[in-house]
């Protein structure tokens, strides 16, 4: 959570809008990510990321037709933190067991 955007994130308004998107969402097909259809949704997803020029925006901020309800890998592959497949792994393990970070693929 970026600081500009601390003090929505733990704002009642967000709270309320996300607990009640979620309940939307559950209602529809019961909290399935939207992009992918296959792994239940595990984070309210702000479409237009938030900024310091839009976080003021309630649209942008609390609008239903900016937000999406998706899984955790889906939720870092929009993000740019997996490669383009969705079972990516940020970690590797050698023959030794030892972990090492995973390079990140480009698009």
């Amino acid at each position: 959570m970026k600081d500009f955007a601390r003090a929505f994130y733990f704002s009642k308004k967000w709270q309320d809008c996300r607990a009640g998107y979620i309940n939307h969402r559950r209602s529809i097909d019961g909290g399935m990510c939207e992009e992918c259809r296959s792994e239940p949704g595990f984070i309210v997803h702000h479409r237009v990321h938030l900024s310091p020029r839009n976080i003021a925006d309630p649209e942008i901020t609390l609008g239903w037709s900016n937000l999406e309800y998706v899984c955790k890998n889906c939720h870092e592959i929009i993000h740019g933190h997996c490669g383009s497949e969705k079972n990516s792994s940020r970690v590797w393990f050698d023959a030794n067991g030892d972990a090492h970070e995973a390079p990140l693929k480009k698009a």
